[in-house]
């Protein structure tokens, strides 16, 4: 969109950190250094503190539904192994010369390389931080002044923002909590560090007057992406607080960072939007007493020798905060903890480091202006000015872009076995997706899909979903989303998926379908934040008919489209939670469903074309060990005791399934009606026949 695709962006990398501390080349950043091993799998010890579902990463991975329906498709994309790792960027572009570096997540690439290559470390110039909190105050989660019933302060007053930890945890911050220990490398490397904490992001807050100033300021189409993203954070806002509790944070930086290099090189004057001062500072690792190892710190636990050379008894050889509920952290009879992992605390003695530290953002010098900080007439400014702006979104970048559904014709066709494909997004999911497609509607008719959040993809790839039925032709195909957790274990957390890769091979090639998805025709429908009061939203956005239906939904639309003597089959690739949540949600929902397959492209192949197979079934007592011991949670076993037989796939005729699964993919008949973002783009740059003069 900003013309700007001669930056290089790095993505994630699958090498590792030995027991010993080695880190080898390309240590992708999916965990935090204290977990970091050889390979991608790991727990989500801080992340934990994030939502998964609204208001978390589902809207931010898809910018609550904007980002497909505004932003244009570029050339660029992830291509698996081709894609430069974000240490290979760091190398390339800091390599070459002097480099200021601006850190708005958590610290753990930036920390990866300085520990690798600090031969490199003297090319750094400066590094500009939005993240911790050193003297602030939290003003949400306060009791209203006027209040006249009975109100509990929640994180009132915290030098945090951790919302969703502040019991166990009132002093981190979000970007530094991601990764402590990354931080206090970036902090202690001897670089120059501006930091602009909650104390400064603290006083700007998203205020009415610049809300709506900024919705009269969207002349370019930067600023109307970013007003768009901004008002559906507003719309799907919890409470009624937005304006005082959102916050201008990692833009704010960006300002602080510009005008930091624009107007004050050697650090001696003034900021155009911050109040800045010098503090003596560092970041908390771990919590004391230390030299005390209680299985938390896998940086000490269980090494002779303490990992990256660490000192014993040192500040990093305390308690490390295990999750958002972590008993050590808890203080009886107080509703505020006394961990401060990630707590960027102001402290005097050899531990301390000299940081600019911003305290304030500055009130605007116009004092006749609406807007009460300078930032915010720059933020307006800059983002309407003509040089360097966007140069189209999505419907301009092509002359006759145009959004069309594909739905087929069943008139006087008999239909087959009403099917739901419960999936996540796995590589055998898709695959099995496109056979049931396939398949005659007088075999199979497919009425729903159901996409998993906690399988082998993020649930943001429900928009992948929508862009094959697309492309399929079956845009007349409902999809539900499910949750992002498994049965029982919460709405915050990663137990179970923790077993999934993060790089190669795992999560990134399943969200982004190894790479294929931007190849696929975009589709009209996609994930969207968009709600509505009557599904239990504080308030209807703006187009709460567009709102994203949940699995439970979906089955009930099916459930009440059934004949009375048609019941409903369900192949399922993913993990069982839906169906649980259907099962315990609908008391009916046994008395409806003919069978339920398991067993990925095999499970739908043998779904549609069983009784042409060669093939064995037995019938055995099944049971699944679920005892919430990790070990051995989810395993199937035989077992006598059991009186749930189940059908169990022996033994079929392999060549057979081959040559079955390549004729039916290979079949014309029921194909892409349009096979490829390419086939769209080229349609989308010419006139559509309908609309030609003759």
């Amino acid at each position: 969109m900003m013309g700007r695709d001669d930056i290089l962006v790095g993505i994630g990398g699958d090498g590792g950190i030995s027991d010993a501390g080695t880190i080898y080349p390309n240590v992708g950043g999916y965990l935090p250094l204290i977990d970091q091993g050889i390979t991608t799998v790991g727990d989500c010890r801080y992340r934990k503190a994030v939502p998964l579902e609204g208001g978390g990463r589902l809207d931010i991975d898809t910018n609550w539904g904007i980002r497909r329906s505004f932003l244009p498709q570029g050339n660029r994309r992830y291509i698996p192994f081709q894609q430069p790792t974000t240490q290979q960027v760091m190398i390339d572009t800091i390599s070459a010369g002097p480099t200021t570096v601006i850190l708005t997540g958590s610290h753990t690439n930036f920390a990866i390389f300085l520990m690798t290559y600090p031969h490199l470390k003297g090319n750094v110039k400066h590094i500009y931080t939005m993240g911790g909190g050193v003297r602030s105050k939290n003003p949400t989660g306060c009791c209203p002044k006027d209040v006249t019933t009975a109100c509990t302060p929640q994180q009132c007053g915290d030098i945090g923002n951790l919302f969703s930890s502040y019991s166990t945890n009132p002093y981190a911050e979000f970007n530094i909590f991601g990764d402590p220990f990354a931080a206090y490398q970036v902090f202690h490397s001897g670089i120059p560090i501006t930091l602009v904490p909650l104390d400064a992001t603290n006083t700007i807050p998203v205020n009415e007057e610049f809300f709506y100033a900024f919705q009269q300021h969207q002349s370019t189409f930067e600023a109307e992406y970013c007003f768009k993203s901004l008002k559906m954070a507003r719309d799907t806002w919890s409470d009624d607080q937005f304006h005082a509790s959102y916050f201008m944070w990692d833009s704010f930086t960006s300002g602080v960072a510009i005008s930091g290099m624009r107007n004050d090189k050697d650090c001696l004057h003034g900021n155009d939007f911050a109040e800045l001062e010098y503090m003596n500072i560092t970041v908390i690792t771990s919590n004391e007493p230390y030299g005390i190892y209680d299985g938390s710190n896998p940086l000490f636990d269980g090494h002779a020798v303490p990992k990256f050379g660490l000192k014993k008894g040192g500040v990093h050889s305390g308690h490390v905060q295990t999750g958002i509920v972590d008993s050590f952290c808890i203080i009886e009879g107080s509703r505020k903890g006394r961990c401060e992992d990630g707590y960027t605390k102001e402290i005097s003695g050899l531990e301390a480091v000299r940081v600019r530290v911003a305290t304030k953002a500055k009130s605007n010098v116009d004092k006749n202006s609406r807007l009460d900080r300078e930032f915010f007439k720059s933020f307006l400014e800059v983002l309407t000015l003509r040089d360097n702006t966007g140069r189209f979104d999505i419907t301009a970048q092509f002359p006759f872009y145009r959004e069309v559904l594909y739905k087929p014709n069943f008139v006087n066709k008999s239909r087959g076995k009403v099917t739901i494909f419960d999936m996540d997004m796995s590589a055998g999911d898709f695959v099995s997706l496109i056979y049931l497609l396939k398949a005659p509607v007088e075999e199979i008719d497919l009425k729903g899909i159901f996409v998993s959040g906690n399988g082998w993809a993020n649930a943001a790839t429900i928009d992948i979903v929508y862009d094959i039925l697309h492309m399929m032709g079956r845009d007349d195909i409902p999809v539900g989303r499910g949750t992002s957790t498994a049965l029982g274990t919460g709405i915050l957390g990663c137990k179970y998926v923790s077993a999934i890769p993060q790089g190669s091979g795992g999560l990134l090639d399943s969200d982004t379908l190894y790479g294929l998805a931007r190849s696929l025709p975009r589709s009209p429908r996609r994930y969207t934040a968009e709600n509505s009061v009557e599904h239990g939203a504080p308030r209807n956005t703006g187009n709460p008919e567009l709102r994203q239906p949940l699995a439970f939904e979906v089955w009930q639309s099916v459930k009440k489209q059934l004949d009375p003597s048609e019941k409903i089959t369900i192949l399922t690739n993913g993990p069982l939670t839906n169906l649980a949540n259907i099962v315990l949600s609908d008391r009916n929902a046994s008395s409806v469903i003919k069978g339920i397959f398991l067993g990925e492209l095999l499970g739908a192949v043998y779904l549609v074309e069983g009784s042409n197979m060669e093939h064995s079934l037995l019938l055995k007592p099944i049971s699944i060990i679920a005892d919430n011991t990790t070990s051995t949670d989810g395993q199937v076993v035989v077992n006598e005791q059991s009186a749930n037989l189940v059908k169990v796939l022996e033994d079929f005729d392999s060549d057979e399934y081959y040559s079955r699964v390549a004729n039916h993919l290979g079949n014309m008949e029921r194909s892409a009606v349009i096979g490829s973002f390419t086939e769209q783009r080229a349609s989308w740059s010419r006139q559509p026949d309908n609309l030609r003069v003759r």
